[in-house]
């Protein structure tokens, strides 16, 4: 292509004034910053987007069975096992939660307890992340507890000493008022024997205890909250919750994992969208120099437009040039900008040299940068970059298309 031939010539020949050059240089320089910028920001964003993701996905199951109205219903083993034949279904875990009042000690604190069957830890990976103790809930007739770490801290638990029990006081289901405070609560009381931290929505909230300590401690025995059921990996979520709905009809809600965070999940979605917007704008101020170099290019080869002419090249073909040959800028700049972005990227994945600030080593869940390459950013960022450049080489490119028609 005879355009592409004088436009790849045109960026790489040496102009007469070294300003142009200069510009030139500076554009394809703005640009692999840009591309750059944009690449290392959108990986480190889709890390920690896959971190969070990571961390809400310890604690909420594949798909969620709650009751339609009230809190609470009465387990059905005939739904229960019905769900478990489903194909893709892995495992059910029945739960109970309920506000409670916490006392260790001479310390007291408001928590939701959360009792849970022996199905479990083959539902969610809570127990992966306990930091001290272990996940234990029930073991020779004893009960245990295991809370968040943003919990246990402040009442200083001590699970390695289980002398000290853990009080755990709930409202009397059913009892509006009593002549004595302590008729209208139950109180029961469970060795602590772990302490997790996963998120501090989670840290500072649960509290775990057996599901029949629960059902002991509300006082009904055939209560639950919910059922948590997990698929097999890469099973279809729409399609189980579809089956599961149809299995337990219109007195309950069925929902995915991601109904049930469905806020956290727009918002981090919203956030991507957002931070794309702003580096394409700031992109967009960087292409004002392909503007500048193009228009003063131009002024330089007009006696190169009269030669064209006179050979019979068109403004069509001259425009074609120009244009061609400000999108080459921006795109060489831009390839540079994703490879040395790219390299950035592997190195901090593999050592972890960027580092979080603030609160000491063990302040977070990682004390690095997280990075995460996605296939279809770098289609992103050129697709940005290639829109932007084309909006800022078509007027220049287009004025020395209508010069071609000012040489007689």
């Amino acid at each position: 292509m005879l355009a592409l031939r004088i436009a790849f010539r045109y960026l790489f020949s040496k102009k007469s004034t070294n300003a142009i050059n200069v510009i030139s240089w500076v554009s394809m320089l703005g640009m692999a910053v840009g591309a750059l910028a944009l690449i290392v920001v959108l990986s480190v964003f889709n890390g920690f987007e896959g971190l969070v993701l990571s961390l809400y996905n310890s604690f909420y199951p594949d798909i969620e069975v709650r009751a339609a109205q009230g809190k609470t219903f009465e387990h059905d083993p005939a739904l229960a096992g019905k769900i478990l034949q489903l194909k893709g279904v892995t495992a059910l875990s029945k739960t109970l939660e309920e506000n409670a009042y916490i006392e260790y000690g001479s310390e007291a604190q408001l928590a939701t307890v959360k009792g849970v069957d022996e199905n479990y830890n083959a539902v969610t990976t809570v127990k992966d992340y306990v930091r001290q103790g272990k996940f234990v809930l029930k073991d020779k007739g004893i009960s245990y507890a295991v809370l968040g770490a943003n919990l246990s801290y402040p009442m200083s638990v001590n699970v390695e000493r289980g002398y000290e029990p853990l009080r755990i006081t709930v409202p009397r289901k059913g009892v509006q008022s009593a002549l004595l405070p302590e008729d209208a609560f139950t109180t029961m009381q469970a060795m602590p024997s772990g302490t997790f931290s996963i998120q501090q929505e989670f840290d500072s909230k649960y509290v775990f205890v057996s599901l029949e300590f629960a059902q002991e401690l509300l006082g009904d025995e055939e209560s639950v909250s919910a059922y948590e059921i997990r698929l097999d990996e890469g099973a279809d979520l729409e399609k189980a919750k579809a089956e599961i709905a149809a299995l337990a009809g219109n007195n309950y809600t069925v929902k995915t994992r991601y109904e049930q965070k469905a806020e956290m999940y727009r918002v981090m979605k919203i956030e991507r969208w957002v931070t794309t917007a702003i580096l394409g704008f700031i992109i967009l101020i960087i292409s004002f120099n392909i503007i500048g170099s193009l228009t003063m290019l131009v002024i330089e080869k007009s006696k190169d437009i009269s030669i064209l002419k006179a050979m019979g090249a068109g403004a069509t073909l001259v425009q074609r040039v120009y244009l061609l040959n400000g999108l080459l800028a921006s795109l060489l700049g831009a390839i540079v900008g994703l490879l040395i972005g790219y390299i950035l990227c592997l190195l901090q994945l593999k050592y972890h040299f960027l580092k979080l600030g603030g609160g000491g080593e063990n302040s977070f869940v990682i004390n690095y940068y997280p990075v995460k390459l996605k296939w279809i950013d770098p289609f992103v960022t050129v697709a940005i970059i290639t829109v932007i450049s084309f909006f800022a080489a078509y007027f220049p490119s287009k004025r020395a298309g209508e010069s071609v028609m000012s040489f007689k």
